[in-house]
């Protein structure tokens, strides 16, 4: 939970991935953002194909309190992660397989000036290396490029973790009360404060 940027896409086959990786390394060193490198060479012929090689492709990159921003790619130029490989790299139900190809980087401790500088880099990217890049940012940064909306965004959402926090820290769980009623009753109370 907390304001995330979801997305999903595939590398374009005119691009390089090499130059992409550079490009990418380059802006992380610069931000001084941890970032890792995997394979940086599509196969020969692979991108397009419906099976991959269970590798994954480009890099991730870690912005300060956020989750990793994966421009990574299976071998078919599809982007997924190292996580979605292992889970449902081998399913055969469509609605599982679809899971794999589902993106995200929640950047609620990062702040918005983090927030931006993320969605800057993905609409550079898509424009440059991106055949396809979907994205859903529950800031609302990427539709409509408006800082004070996601100013007013970030607000709400700290604001209800502050309230999740104070409720956690005075209230206390009854006896013989389970965890998901606790929550619950939480949640009451903080949606009638509102």
């Amino acid at each position: 939970m907390g304001l995330t940027i979801h997305y999903n896409g595939k590398f374009n086959p005119s691009s390089s991935l090499k130059n992409m990786i550079e490009e990418v390394k380059d802006i992380a060193e610069i931000y001084n953002w941890k970032y890792h490198i995997y394979e940086t060479e599509f196969p020969v012929n692979s991108l397009g194909k419906e099976i991959y090689d269970g590798k994954i492709y480009g890099i991730h990159i870690i912005a300060p309190n956020c989750e990793p921003l994966y421009l990574t790619f299976l071998s078919n130029g599809r982007m997924a992660d190292e996580m979605g490989l292992k889970l449902w790299g081998n399913a055969t139900d469509p609605k599982e397989k679809s899971f794999l190809f589902m993106l995200f980087t929640k950047t609620q401790f990062g702040g918005s000036e983090i927030h931006k500088l993320i969605i800057h880099l993905l609409k550079y990217l898509k424009e440059k290396y991106f055949a396809e890049l979907n994205v859903v940012d529950e800031g609302k940064y990427w539709e409509t490029g408006d800082e004070r909306l996601l100013d007013e965004i970030f607000a709400r959402y700290n604001k209800f973790f502050d309230a999740v926090e104070t409720a956690l820290n005075t209230i206390p769980l009854n006896q013989n009360e389970s965890y998901e009623d606790y929550f619950k009753r939480i949640l009451k109370i903080i949606n009638k404060k509102k």
